[in-house]
């Protein structure tokens, strides 16, 4: 049979993890949250690089091969 002792420093160090586990789950959840701005603001750049560029050629999307140097 275990001591009292046994389980209560069983008890510390599970919450101890736990404490370590939400801590470490906050941190993800910020980096989430963080990479899904950068991922929306990308979006909008790449939109607003679409509009600029087919601005004189409404309906027609360029294709970046068009651009490439003659030697590709």
């Amino acid at each position: 049979m275990e001591h009292p002792h046994d389980t209560e420093q069983r008890l510390v160090n599970l919450e101890i993890k736990a404490s370590f586990t939400e801590d470490l789950l906050d941190q993800l959840n910020q980096v989430i949250v963080r990479q899904q701005q950068q991922i929306d603001t990308l979006i909008r750049e790449i939109g607003h690089l679409r509009q600029t560029t087919s601005g004189d050629e409404v309906g027609v999307t360029r294709n970046l091969r068009d651009d490439m140097p003659p030697h590709y």
